[in-house]
């Protein structure tokens, strides 16, 4: 069995990247393929799984699938250290798909709880497509196929990582010892689990229009802050404000260090002092929202800039994509070798089968 240490983690191309993906997974990925301490890193565009919920709508995923690939180059995702793929070129993802439907039951997949949310969330009801039905099978395809050790992700998505866990338990249990059980690699930071929308709405989403895009201008970046979702009950600045529910707040949890407030906000030694100031009364939205808004264009900046250098030259980010297509193809192609041999459906690599037919016929 590999001893490498393995990443796989990726996203749906359905709309640009947000800072809440930023926060999210974005940063932390850059993080770990900086630190050294992985010896192989995939990350991956799941447009196939993507199509799940938007099959009547293929040039969505298809006009996302490049902005996408920008916002992961603006970054800092490194092709010569990560190989960046898309899902539905890597054929081998959806045999492995279709030999592990069979070592799960239908009453299994129901009650996983992200399935569960996922098709509340969508209101598929009684009308949900299988594809997306057995998204946790394919999702344990993704992971099995690069062998990955390591799956960062949220904590929602736990159940998916032990649903993976659990098949791939399964297939070693019948078949050998072939593939390896991932790990999960959840967030630090708990500001990082999941960042409101600039409405104070619990999701970021596109439909909702409370994102804040990477790929924003500084125009727009400065008065999606100047909209942000405060406490309605602070409503003079010598009212004591809350914290909690305060988007503003939690996104100065989430982007804003010490040196911040030296550059930024000198009265205050750092974001402690900040929210002593706001609840107790006597400091006005504006003036925090000013502050927001500028450790978000520091974050920002750089990002934007170097998405504008990669936008120059589209086809060699799409030359950039294929290449990291055919690396992945390799390493899944190999797994899929070793899934045949073990389920014994490597009919003609197998010398010794046919072998051992000639003798039994020629008797």
């Amino acid at each position: 069995m590999s001893k490498e240490k393995i990443i796989l983690t990726g996203d749906r191309p359905t709309g640009k990247l947000h800072i809440g993906h930023y926060v999210g997974s974005l940063r932390r990925r850059v993080e770990l393929q900086n630190s050294g301490l992985y010896d192989k890193i995939f990350v991956f565009e799941a447009d196939g799984q993507a199509l799940t919920d938007n099959i009547d709508n293929p040039e969505k995923v298809r006009q996302n699938v490049i902005e996408v690939a920008l916002d992961y180059l603006a970054v800092g995702l490194d092709p010569s250290k990560s190989t960046i793929f898309i899902q539905s070129q890597i054929p081998e993802l959806c045999e492995l798909t279709f030999y592990f439907m069979d070592l799960v039951s239908v009453a299994r997949l129901q009650r996983n709880p992200t399935v569960k949310s996922e098709i509340l969330l969508r209101k598929f009801e009684s009308s949900i497509p299988v594809g997306f039905f057995t998204y946790p099978i394919s999702q344990t395809a993704d992971i099995a196929a690069f062998k990955a050790t390591t799956v960062p992700v949220g904590e929602d998505q736990e159940p998916m990582l032990e649903q993976a866990r659990e098949i791939v338990r399964r297939f070693n249990y019948i078949y050998g010892d072939t593939l390896v059980e991932p790990e999960i690699l959840l967030p630090e930071n708990a500001a990082c689990l999941r960042l409101p929308g600039t409405d104070g709405k619990a999701k970021m989403s596109k439909s909702l229009g409370n994102c804040i895009y990477l790929s924003d201008s500084a125009d727009e970046v400065e008065k999606k802050v100047k909209s942000m979702y405060t406490d309605p009950t602070h409503i003079k600045v010598s009212d004591p404000g809350k914290l909690e529910g305060n988007t503003v707040f939690t996104y100065l949890d989430a982007f804003s260090r010490p040196e911040h407030f030296e550059r930024y906000l000198s009265d205050y030694a750092n974001l402690d002092e900040l929210k002593a100031h706001y609840t107790r009364g006597g400091l006005g939205d504006m003036k925090v929202k000013k502050f927001l808004a500028a450790v978000m264009q520091e974050e920002l900046t750089p990002i934007r800039e170097r998405r504008k250098e990669f936008e120059k030259d589209i086809p060699a980010v799409y030359e950039m994509l294929r290449k990291g297509c055919e690396t992945a193809r390799e390493a899944a192609a190999q797994t899929l070798s070793e899934v045949r041999r073990a389920m014994k459906i490597n009919y003609f690599e197998d010398e010794n089968l046919i072998k051992e037919q000639s003798e039994r016929f020629s008797k």
